[in-house]
This record gives structure tokens, C-alpha cells and sequence, in this order.
């Protein structure tokens, strides 16, 4: 008679319900208490997340084993957290920083894409464009593009330079840094498909954007209505939170875009309607309290210690070395190209040198595409933790050195 219940379909589904419940509960509790550890040693959230997935999964205690359905949730955070820096875009701020930013964003991403592909390919061989071997050189070059100005933001807040001339540069430039490596991530995740061509996937990518322009103008006005209409009601995020998946979905059904590319082009869309920040603070409830800390969580759950042998200790530490380094020099002689005084391209550079979120959102996109291994997780969990420790360091230093003259009173 039990024999019997428990073959019954119905009860297996059950029985793995009640697996999916204990794995979130334990997933959510352990996230929050290791963030908020981590919070306590002066550390990102995130890092004590992903140790936590470490604690759990099989690397250590194997508590809680990679499911589709943790790997699903996982997703949906991830697009949430996208979405959520969409939201977060100050447009008009881009629009006032003007060149400067945009120069040294852009010089910021092409060093680092360009010092970290050939490092992979010092370290693996160097390979011909088109092969697999120069795509995953390319992705650990992608990976690097990526910056994290949260810490910055923090430091120059405390210390009272944040609307300086070099800190709103900062700021400014990390805003476009993040679009322009969505943008990398994007192409270098189409030639991913052998079908595709070079003039394919830019092809695809352009037509995504000139679409998303034309679109996104239309929705934008329509939400502004209904915004107008029903301000601050909870049908307004809603409607934003739909058109986030509608666009996250159609970026990767129909233009074999990143999903998350589409998340975040929505959450760019509706950052200038009034009620954007109540849409934000809607979303992140979500996002914070289940979906973000699974998916950082997931990270820790598929890091692969066995395949972490000498050469990839050695390549994490190389990796690391490149990742702040071409930041700096990227970024630095910009700077100076654009009459900053050597002292502040160094603040400049040191400032746009922290990586975190989208980072490891690159890293997890690659890994489910088979670009690359779990083991490379290494090297970005630490580049993220020696960033988070000595940007601020490095910035007090420099600035105690340096105080910013144009510097405003807060």
C-alpha cells in the first residue's frame, strides 16, 4: 500500500516539493547570515553569498545539490538584478557628463576585453578568430569589461568627494562602461552559435537596439500615461516587471541575445518616468528576498573545486592582476588624454577598478552556454574580493595625498 502511494506521479511531485521548500529555506537563511558577515569584515554582500553557496553545496557540506529548478530561480534573479540597474540609469547625468565619460568608459572596456583575451590565449595558445579556443579567449576578456562602482560610490560618499569632478567622472563613466559591456557581452555570446557570422551577430545586435530605441520610445510614452493616470500604484510595476520578461524573452528567442541584454534595455526604458524609483524599490523587494540571493547562492552551488589545480591558481591571480591593471591604464591615460592631472587619472582608474554583480553574471552566462568551466569562478570571486578591499583603501590614500579642489559640501 505504501509501495504503491509512493509510485503514484502525484506523490513523487510532493515529495519534491517539500525538497524545493527545505532548499529555499536553507538557501535564503544561509545567504543572509553569510552577507551579513561579510557586511561586518567590510566585504560585499554578495561575496559572503557565494560563500555561503560554497558552505552548502557540494564543494564542502553538499547540503543543498544544483537543481533545474535552483538554476530557474537563479535566472529570474538575474534578470531582476539587470533590470533593476536598468531602473537605476540616470540619463540626464549621462547626458552632462558628456565626452569625457564616454571616452574614458570606452577606453575602459576595450584595454581590459583586449588584456584579458590575451592573456587566456599567453597562458592556452594563441588561436585563430572563429575557432572555440579564441571565443573563450574573448570571454575572459568580456568578463573583465565590467565595472562595479557600488564601493566607490560608498568611499567618495563618506568622504565627501562624490560630486567632485573625479567622482561624478566616475560615476558617470561606470553608468556607460556597464551599457558598452552589455553591448561586448551581447556579440561575444553570438559567435557562440557556429551558424552565425561576425556580420550576423552585429547585424542581430543593431537591429535589437534600433528596435528597443523605436519601442522603447513608444512604450515609454504609454507608461508615462499610465503613470500620470495611476501614479504610484502598484499596476505600475506590474506593467514594468511584465515588459522586463516580454523583453528579456524576445532578446533571446528571436535576436539569440542575452536575456539579461533585454532586462536591461527595459529597465533603461523606463527610467525617466516619474514613478521609476517606486518601480525599483517594488522589484528589488523580490529580487533581494529571494531571487538575487538564490542566484548568488547558484554560483557557489556549480564552483567546482577539483578542477582548481596549480595552473588555475595561477591564471586567478594573473587574472586579477590584468583586471585591475588594464582598468587603471585604460582608464587612467584617458583621463590624462582629457587634461586630468596625473593624480586624479590614478583616482579615476583605481576608482573604476572594483568588479561585482555583473561580473559574475557574465561568468554564470558563460558557464551555462559551455564557453567555459565551474573552475573559472575562481578567479572572478577573487578578483571581486581583492577589488572590494583595496579600492577604498587605495582611494583614501590618493585623495589624502590629493584632496579634490572641486570638490562640493553635501
Amino acid at each position: 500500500m505504501v509501495a504503491d502511494f509512493c509510485d503514484h506521479p502525484f506523490a513523487y511531485k510532493k515529495m519534491e516539493t517539500y525538497v524545493i521548500l527545505r532548499d529555499l529555506a536553507i538557501v535564503i537563511l544561509a545567504a543572509k547570515f553569510m552577507a551579513i558577515v561579510a557586511k561586518k569584515v567590510k566585504a560585499p554582500g554578495v561575496v559572503g553569498e557565494i560563500i555561503a553557496g560554497l558552505v552548502l553545496g557540494p564543494a564542502l557540506l553538499n547540503l543543498v545539490k544544483p537543481s533545474d529548478f535552483i538554476n530557474q530561480m537563479a535566472e529570474i534573479g538575474v534578470i531582476l538584478i539587470m533590470f533593476s540597474a536598468g531602473l537605476e540609469t540616470n540619463l540626464k547625468e549621462l547626458k552632462k557628463s558628456g565626452l569625457i565619460a564616454l571616452a574614458v568608459a570606452c577606453v575602459g572596456v576595450a584595454v581590459p576585453l583586449i588584456g584579458g583575451t590575451v592573456l587566456y590565449m599567453c597562458i592556452h595558445g594563441f588561436a585563430a578568430p572563429g575557432t572555440e579556443e579564441f571565443l573563450r579567449a574573448l570571454f575572459i576578456g568580456s568578463i573583465m569589461t565590467a565595472t562595479s562602482v557600488g564601493i566607490t560610490v560608498e568611499t567618495l560618499r563618506e568622504m565627501g568627494y562624490l560630486n567632485g569632478r573625479v567622482g561624478q567622472t566616475i560615476l558617470s563613466a561606470a553608468i556607460i562602461d556597464d551599457v558598452i559591456g552589455i553591448i561586448v557581452l551581447t556579440f561575444v555570446l553570438g559567435l557562440k552559435d557556429p551558424q552565425n557570422n561576425t556580420l550576423l551577430v552585429i547585424g542581430k545586435t543593431v537591429l535589437f537596439l534600433v528596435l528597443s530605441l523605436v519601442g522603447g520610445y513608444i512604450i515609454y510614452r504609454i507608461m508615462k500615461l499610465l503613470d500620470a493616470r495611476y501614479p504610484h500604484t502598484r499596476r505600475i510595476p506590474i506593467i514594468g516587471l511584465g515588459i522586463c520578461f516580454l523583453m528579456a524573452y524576445a532578446a533571446e528567442r528571436y535576436f539569440g541575445i542575452a536575456d539579461i541584454t533585454g532586462a536591461y534595455v527595459a529597465g533603461i526604458i523606463l527610467c525617466n518616468i516619474r514613478d521609476a524609483k517606486y518601480i525599483d524599490r517594488k522589484v528589488s523587494v523580490n529580487s533581494y528576498m529571494i531571487f538575487a540571493p538564490v542566484f548568488f547562492v547558484a554560483i557557489g552551488l556549480k564552483t567546482d573545486f577539483s578542477k582548481v589545480d596549480s595552473g588555475m591558481i595561477m591564471f586567478s591571480l594573473a587574472f586579477v592582476m590584468v583586471a585591475l591593471l588594464t582598468k587603471v591604464i585604460g582608464c587612467g591615460i584617458t583621463a590624462r588624454i582629457c587634461r586630468f592631472k596625473w593624480i586624479d587619472c590614478l583616482k579615476i582608474g583605481a576608482g573604476m577598478m572594483t568588479r561585482g554583480e555583473v561580473a559574475l553574471i557574465i561568468t554564470n552566462k558563460g558557464l551555462n552556454l559551455g564557453i567555459i568551466d565551474s573552475s573559472y569562478f575562481t578567479a572572478v570571486i577573487l578578483l571581486i574580493i581583492i577589488s572590494s578591499i583595496s579600492v577604498p583603501i587605495i582611494l583614501k590614500l590618493l585623495y589624502t595625498k590629493a584632496p579634490d579642489p572641486v570638490m562640493e559640501v553635501q
